[in-house]
């Protein structure tokens, strides 16, 4: 028992030595707990959407109070035209569009069928079938309040069917395939998490086999051998992307509707900040076991906050902001909206921006971590 102690004992003490990898050990469980006790939850409220009330009256009010009563609905984009909701929907400012004609009021009083028609961003399945049960449900419980009205004045026989008529239409994945929603997302998790843990055991693995002090004896800057680190792992991963998107058209059924080039440029837009993030924590990290740890606590809420599986307008208001820190964000957004949507690059400038700047962000910080000397 004395030796069994003592390897104990010896064992604690060298944990104890590393305080780095205890951290991450006992962080991971306790994230894991937060996030996945907050972040689950699919009851969809306060979605995004825009109104073009053609007929103005009280009638076409009564029908949006309807709607805005189920708690689906939050109006955030009053326009003018058809055409302005297409347009908020394809931006993805809006994710539903609906649409009153004129003369819906004069249809109501007069007991004809009125038509309503509500566009829904079918690019997310879930929130689309979500809005989409919710307002043939308000539609079909505002039509029965109005036949009912209507039986007291119409003699018996005379009154009709439901007098609201809610036409749907699903843009862009009529069909609500999941996979419209999932491919395009894949890439940027996948990317995130290979290129990430490839380019973090960069400079840990020199480090370890000693042959970084033939690079610290070397002429080359610090941003040079950040560049030169990144560039193998850049072309690796364009080929992943293509790998990808070839098997989610051929299995999946995935179009791609937008610009393969701007795609393939927004894709090496992307790997910046995700390569630099793995090249700072390959300067920080000590041993290749450390560097794995350290890359945990960011795939996760990559994975959970970024919209990749939950839509992050149903997310805490705390989560909604942790996820606008991360560049996965902004990608699976740019990647469903060139990929499904097909859009240019004038409706995603925000986001390309964004992207730009924690990509600088990123390799300045791991040239800045970058010592040519032994730590």
């Amino acid at each position: 028992m004395r030796r069994f102690r003592a390897l104990i004992k010896k064992e604690l003490i060298q944990m104890w030595r590393d305080p780095r990898t205890l951290v991450f050990v006992f962080l991971m469980p306790i994230l894991q707990l937060v996030l996945l006790g907050y972040v689950n939850n699919t009851d969809f409220t306060n979605i995004a959407t825009a109104i073009y009330n053609g007929d103005g009256g009280a009638a076409s009010r009564t029908l949006l109070d309807a709607f805005h009563g189920t708690g689906y609905f939050s109006y955030d984009y009053s326009v003018y035209s058809q055409a302005e909701v297409t347009n908020l929907i394809a931006g993805g400012k809006a994710e539903v569009g609906i649409i009153i004609p004129a003369g819906y009021g004069r249809d109501v009083s007069a007991g004809t069928r009125s038509q309503v028609l509500v566009l829904l961003d079918g690019s997310d399945p879930t929130v689309a079938s979500a809005a989409l049960s919710a307002v043939q449900l308000a539609g079909q419980a505002l039509g029965t309040n109005i036949q009912a009205q209507n039986v007291k004045r119409d003699p018996p026989g005379q009154s009709g069917g439901n007098p609201i008529d809610v036409r749907t239409r699903v843009l862009y994945n009529p069909d609500l395939l999941s996979s419209y929603n999932i491919v395009p997302g894949l890439i940027a998790i996948i990317l995130f998490q290979t290129a990430t843990s490839l380019t973090a055991l960069a400079i840990v693995r020199e480090r370890e086999r000693g042959t970084i002090e033939q690079l610290i004896v070397t002429p080359i800057r610090s941003w040079e051998l950040i560049v030169a680190k990144m560039i193998p792992y850049i072309l690796v991963s364009f080929a992943d992307t293509v790998l990808i998107l070839l098997v989610g058209v051929l299995l999946f059924g995935v179009p791609i509707r937008g610009s393969m080039l701007l795609l393939l440029a927004l894709t090496g837009l992307y790997l910046l900040p995700t390569l630099g993030y793995g090249l700072v924590i390959s300067t920080v990290a000590q041993t290749q076991q450390q560097a794995q740890l350290m890359i945990m606590p960011v795939i996760m809420p990559a994975f959970m906050l970024s919209g990749f599986i939950f839509p992050i307008a149903s997310l805490p208001i705390a989560l909604q902001w942790a996820g606008y820190l991360l560049p996965t964000t902004y990608f699976i957004y740019m990647m469903r909206a060139v990929v499904v949507k097909g859009v240019g690059l004038s409706l995603i400038v925000p986001q390309t921006i964004i992207l730009g700047v924690f990509g600088l962000a990123m390799l300045a910080l791991a040239a800045w971590r970058f010592r040519k000397r032994l730590d």
